[in-house]
């Protein structure tokens, strides 16, 4: 079968991926497993290391304690990678305190690019090719890479590594540099993180605000979607961050992570800036101080006080600032995940209606975040006897969803399922 993608020399951008053959929305383009990856912290405990599946309870490895698997078999096929890494998470107490998931991911590339037989035959783009982009760096951003750099040192102590058999040009800052601008964030079918991981191939995407592709996980295999028509040597672009914030806020986060200055269409006409500051300054400013506490409340699982904090800062401010407001919208969406995981099912669904036209007006274009909130309202509103809304609202959910997670997706079956027992619960009434 011939290749839908081709390396090409991106105008201003360096190396990008274009079309090689005219691409249908909701055309797969490309699948990529990773070149190395790790269960971030937020998935410690209920990701299995080696499939990334999501459970409720794990085996845990006996030595490290660390690593987690959802059955033996699992833990077997993860032990020639993991074995090393045992050792060095052995020598650390608590390990989940100290090793942050880019030394785990380095130190695991360290361990690949020492091993004979590793090979990159499939690869669009080798390791020693990534931008490290280390001359664009500020001299706290240096430092702060000496830092991980002496961090990595020490958790690698146990194994003894000789840094002088690395490959020409990849000295620890510079591989470490390397692999901060060009890995990707794993998430599971919902968009929760799951993990990080380095996909060489991949790396060649070039970023837009409004991209014609996605990039949809089904456990570490990386596909990237069409979610748009693409002729035949047009650019394939997806989006390195998410582009819910104003267009400067955009450019400066891109700058500060990726070494670039956005000049999308998108970033240079500013063409939601206003709606997304909309309202009462003093409102929403005092919404978006709000947030860090209110997502540190989250990770921690404080969903009572979390859920007070949301109602305050929204239902006592009227209309002074509407949903389509980033930070009202932000608050909106955590007030449903409190409510749903503290059963109060009728405000999770009036908080998630509210959010549905601040999705469409941000993602006009099908996005898989936009499916999923429209999944997760779907479902609530199954769960509460409204089922012709439902039913209405997962089959949007679901055309949406065929073209960003694709017709054999996990997430996507699963949709199917729920429609067909959400029409089935609507025949029998």
């Amino acid at each position: 079968m011939a290749r839908k993608l081709e390396r090409f020399c991106s105008e201003g951008k360096g190396n990008g991926l274009r079309a090689a053959l005219p691409i249908r929305a909701g055309e797969q383009i490309f699948t990529a497993d990773p070149y190395a990856h790790v269960v971030s912290k937020n998935g410690m405990g209920t990701t299995c290391e080696y499939c990334f599946s999501r459970r409720k309870t794990l085996l845990r490895c006996s030595q490290c304690k660390t690593a987690y698997y959802c059955k033996a078999s699992c833990q077997k096929g993860a032990w020639p990678e993991h074995r090393r890494e045992c050792k060095c998470l052995q020598s650390l107490f608590p390990p989940k305190k100290i090793v942050t998931d880019s030394v785990r991911l380095v130190a695991r590339i360290i361990f690949k690019l020492l091993k004979p037989s590793s090979s990159q035959a499939e690869e669009l783009r080798s390791l020693t090719e990534l931008e490290s982009h280390v001359a664009d760096m500020s001299e706290q951003k240096e430092e702060g890479l000496g830092l991980l750099s002496a961090m990595l040192q020490i958790y690698l102590k146990e194994e003894a590594i000789d840094f002088s058999h690395m490959p020409p040009g990849l000295d620890l800052p510079s591989l470490y540099a390397k692999v901060t601008c060009n890995s990707f964030t794993i998430s599971d079918g919902e968009l929760q993180e799951v993990g990080v991981g380095l996909y060489l191939s991949m790396s060649l995407l070039n970023h837009d605000c409004r991209p014609n592709c996605v990039m949809i996980f089904q456990g570490t295999k990386l596909c990237l979607q069409a979610i748009q028509d693409i002729p035949a040597l047009e650019e394939l672009t997806i989006s390195y961050i998410d582009t819910r914030m104003p267009s400067e806020e955009r450019r400066r986060q891109l700058w500060d992570q990726y070494h670039f200055r956005c000049q999308c269409p998108c970033c240079t006409s500013a063409d939601k800036d206003v709606d997304m500051l909309a309202g009462d300054r003093g409102v929403w400013r005092t919404q978006r101080d709000a947030l860090p506490r209110i997502e540190e409340l989250q990770d921690q699982q404080q969903w009572e006080p979390m859920l007070e904090h949301c109602q305050g800062l929204l239902d006592g401010n009227g209309d002074a600032v509407p949903d389509s407001n980033i930070y009202a919208f932000r608050l909106l969406e955590l007030a449903q995940d409190a409510c749903i995981n503290l059963g109060q099912w009728e405000k999770a669904l009036v908080y998630g209606s509210r959010t549905l036209q601040p999705y469409r007006f941000y993602y006009p274009y099908p996005h898989p975040a936009l499916a999923v909130q429209l999944m997760r309202v779907g479902k609530l509103q199954q769960y509460l006897g409204r089922l012709e809304e439902a039913y209405g609202t997962l089959k949007q959910a679901y055309d949406v969803m065929k073209v960003t997670h694709g017709c054999e997706h996990s997430l996507t079956c699963e949709l199917s399922g729920i429609l067909q027992q959400c029409q089935a619960e609507m025949s029998s009434v």
